[in-house]
This record gives structure tokens, sequence and C-alpha cells, in this order.
């Protein structure tokens, strides 16, 4: 049991997530960061206001709808990187590096008389029973 454990946590799939994971919530910190500490900020000077202060209070609750915004900006900001950095590259690198497939011999042929699919190397056709003539 203990080596098929091993063998199970040596598997590239399982490495390769636990890194992606890792490096996923490393870089989302630094987007968020990069959200909250500048651009937050930037976009405050055209509008004169910040948005981790926006706020609005029902019933004695506080609804901080600024840091939403701030959430929503870097989630925005994290699928831009992330597709223009990552899957677009890949995509791109997928399809110069795939290599277009043998066309496969054809298994079945049309009856000359009904138009019905049957195998190739048929001579009679098995719906209308008309006999095969090879073109």
């Amino acid at each position: 049991m203990l080596k098929e454990f091993k063998t199970f946590i040596l598997r590239g799939n399982v490495v390769d997530l636990a890194v992606g994971i890792v490096i996923g919530a490393a870089f989302g910190a630094v987007v968020t960061a990069l959200v909250k500490d500048l651009i937050t900020p930037l976009v405050g000077i055209l509008g004169k206001f910040n948005f981790s202060a926006l706020h609005f209070v029902i019933n004695k609750s506080n609804f901080l709808i600024g840091d939403f915004l701030n959430a929503v900006i870097s989630f925005v900001i994290l699928a831009a990187v992330i597709f223009f950095f990552v899957v677009k590259p890949v995509n791109s690198l997928v399809s110069k590096t795939k290599k277009n497939a043998p066309v496969a011999d054809p298994t079945t042929k049309k009856c000359q008389y009904c138009a019905s699919e049957i195998a190739i190397e048929a001579t009679r056709c098995p719906y209308c029973t008309s006999d095969l003539v090879e073109p």
C-alpha cells in the first residue's frame, strides 16, 4: 500500500497541481496588493474617493462595498493576466507543436444503388441486396 501511495504522489499530475495551487495563491496575493495599493488609489484620484472606505449601513450593519469592489477588480486583473500571459501563449505553443494527424483509411462506403453506408469489403449491399460493381 505504501508503494502505491508513493507512485500516486510522484505522478506528474499531483505534483503539477500542488505547484500550481501554491503559485496561484502567491500570484493572487500579488494581484490583490497591486489592486489595493496601486490601482485603487489611481482610480480614486480620478473620482476623489477610496474604494476601501466605501460602505453603507443598514440597521447598524456595516456593508463594506469598497472591499467587494477591490476583490472584483483583483479578479478581473488576475483573469486578464492569466489569459494573456498563460492561456494564450500555451495555446499558441500547443497549436505550433501539434502535428497533423494522418487521415485514417475509410472503413465504410456508400452503396451505389440505395446510398446506405456499408462495409468497405462488402460485395453485396445488405440493405438492397444489389451486387456492388467496383467503379
